[in-house]
């Protein structure tokens, strides 16, 4: 029995990754559509289409899938693309802050998805404004530690093209600047020989709050609910984990 067992667990994780990675795809596809349509479909102009495929591709989401994602964000299909951009704010356990990004095409479903989510998984809706003021919109480059890359090595490439800031995260080391030079940023991580994993414009907490295991778990589990949603593209949060915690809930992941 407990070979079955087992194989049912394995089997039932492999279809909430599967679940998850679906998911993932159709909110990175909806990225692309949403830039093509801004920017148009030539890549050489369109440096936000740029960093969407990129992103797309490094998820593993097929050529053929992307390719028809900016036929059909650029018009050139004769489908109407018609999402709109939706923030939410909330709270979750121990009062970490919570902003909910949407891209929708009905605004309806969307925050009836968003209540349902945060009501079931121990969250709170908050005013517009209440959570906000605490976040502001920074580009992020993430760059994975290569072998004999430094943070040093990555500053020194970056601070010349406006970078705020070189943070050591880990796996990866992530990048701050001004949504204006986030292009210029990632040119010259380019230029310097460096790799970049993703870059993107995002909601940054100027002030963190250190969360324990258990508050941990729990926002996780609110932004899982919350993921489930095809409306819902991004989520972000206050939430500061230190690197004991961090291993704390990769042990128990494993």
């Amino acid at each position: 029995m407990s070979g079955h067992s087992k194989w049912a667990t394995t089997k039932h994780k492999k279809a909430v990754i599967d679940a998850r990675r679906a998911k993932s795809f159709a909110k990175l596809i909806k990225n692309i559509e949403v830039a093509a349509k801004i920017g148009g479909a030539d890549m050489s102009g369109n440096p936000t289409l740029v960093d969407a495929v990129q992103k797309a591709k490094k998820t593993s989401v097929p050529n053929d899938n992307i390719d028809r994602a900016i036929k059909r964000g650029a018009g050139l299909t004769g489908e109407v693309i018609d999402y709109q951009t939706i923030m939410y704010e909330g709270y979750g356990p121990n009062g970490i802050a919570l902003l909910i990004e949407c891209l929708t095409d009905n605004k309806n479903r969307a925050a009836a998805d968003v209540r349902t989510a945060m009501t079931r998984n121990g969250g709170t809706m908050a005013d517009p404004g209440s959570v906000a003021y605490n976040f502001s919109r920074k580009g992020v480059i993430t760059v994975a530690h290569a072998s004999e890359l430094t943070e040093d090595d990555v500053l020194m490439a970056v601070l010349d093209a406006g970078a705020e800031e070189v943070t050591d995260r880990g796996e990866t080391f992530e990048v701050l600047t001004d949504p204006s030079h986030m292009v210029a940023a990632r040119t010259a991580l380019q230029d310097a020989g460096i790799d970049y994993d993703s870059a993107d414009v995002e909601f940054v907490a100027s002030l963190q709050v250190e969360a324990d295991a258990e508050t941990a778990r729990k926002v996780f589990r609110l932004i899982d609910g919350l993921e489930d949603s095809d409306d819902v593209q991004n989520i972000y949060t206050n939430m500061d984990l230190t690197p004991e915690v961090q291993a704390e809930l990769e042990d128990e992941s494993d």
